[in-house]
């Protein structure tokens, strides 16, 4: 397989910034947009130069020469098309959240174990050459002992629109799945392990989470070494998608982890324990390209339980229990 061709499951927003980067990325071809509405799907088509429209996502799924499909669907819809996609042969690149629970998240991945698909979630920042050089700094021991990380993802709406999805439990809305999501799979990634317990509260409209506050905390109570891990997710707070990794003999800082403010100055600082400050710019290719190439790579290697998969699954399984506990008031164990 030497060009990998895409379809699109729908013009979300989300799908306008990552058509382009498809197009742009190396041995790939959009070939497709598929649309419940004949209209929408020829606008975006003609919009971005796609040759091919469907009249719906089945009839992209039916076109044999489509290899992958990027589905950017409401997190209610990503188990249906991702079962549908994987039993029609075809690679799924999946937005995040990947379900609204672990148990969707367990028959997606299901359904492409079976079918021997790959899947990734839509995830953009773990791909980039900055975030490579943020691990290494991690696992090199420069940081000391690690001990805490801190991670933050709100912005703000002036009015809750009732009318979007993220306001909608049932379509897998709230602000720890929107946003939550990155700083709990940055938090586990990072120190590479689970939680043994997690505690959250939040404020809430219409039944979904608005602002959460959450800890994880990682190995046995009462151990020097436990490590702790605090996040932040909300719709009522200024822009903000920073992280700190905290050692015993330096911290990690990156104020725009999620996406780089300027994406010509990717970067990062280390400060020590002294007030010195080190600034880390790593440049590479837009976070969208990098996601595009680094599935890409998955399928062409035929990598169907990926180290990125088992992540995402983590990630929701934390994100569950971090629900579990903000609604019930009380410490939940992993």
């Amino acid at each position: 397989m030497t060009s990998i061709r895409f379809a699109i499951l729908g013009t979300a927003k989300i799908a306008r910034t990552v058509a382009p980067k498809i197009q742009s990325a190396e041995g790939t071809e959009l070939l497709g947009i598929a649309s419940r509405s004949e209209d929408s799907a020829q606008q975006f088509a003609q919009e971005f130069g796609i040759p091919r429209t469907y009249p719906g996502y089945a009839a992209a799924l039916d076109d044999p020469d489509v290899d992958a499909v990027y589905v950017p669907l409401p997190p209610s819809m990503h188990q249906e098309w991702t079962e549908k996609a994987a039993a029609a042969g075809k690679h799924i690149l999946c937005e995040k959240p990947l379900a609204r629970n672990v148990s969707e998240t367990d028959r997606m991945i299901a359904a492409c174990r079976k079918h021997n698909v790959v899947l990734l979630d839509g995830v953009m920042w773990y791909h980039t050459a900055r975030a490579a050089a943020i691990r290494s700094v991690v696992d090199s021991g420069q940081l000391g002992e690690l001990r805490q990380l801190t991670s933050v993802f709100t912005f703000r709406w002036d009015t809750m629109p009732m009318e979007n999805l993220r306001m909608h439990r049932d379509l897998g809305g709230g602000s720890l799945l929107d946003l939550g999501w990155y700083c709990v799979g940055a938090s586990l990634w990072l120190l590479d392990d689970m939680p043994q317990r997690v505690y959250a509260r939040a404020n809430w409209c219409n039944d979904v989470d608005i602002r959460l506050n959450g800890f994880l905390w990682f190995g046995d109570e009462g151990s020097v070494e436990r490590k702790v891990a605090t996040i932040e997710s909300g719709f009522d707070t200024v822009r903000r998608r920073w992280l700190e990794v905290a050692g015993t003999k330096e911290s990690l800082v990156c104020d725009d982890f999620t996406r780089p403010l300027k994406s010509s100055r990717p970067r990062f600082w280390t400060h020590d324990c002294d007030g010195e400050s080190t600034e880390h710019v790593v440049t590479g290719k837009t976070q969208e390209e990098c996601m595009v190439e680094s599935f890409c790579e998955l399928i062409r290697s035929r990598q169907t339980d990926h180290p990125w998969l088992q992540l995402s699954r983590k990630t929701q399984a934390v994100c569950d229990a971090l629900d579990r506990s903000a609604r019930g008031g009380h410490v939940v164990e992993l």
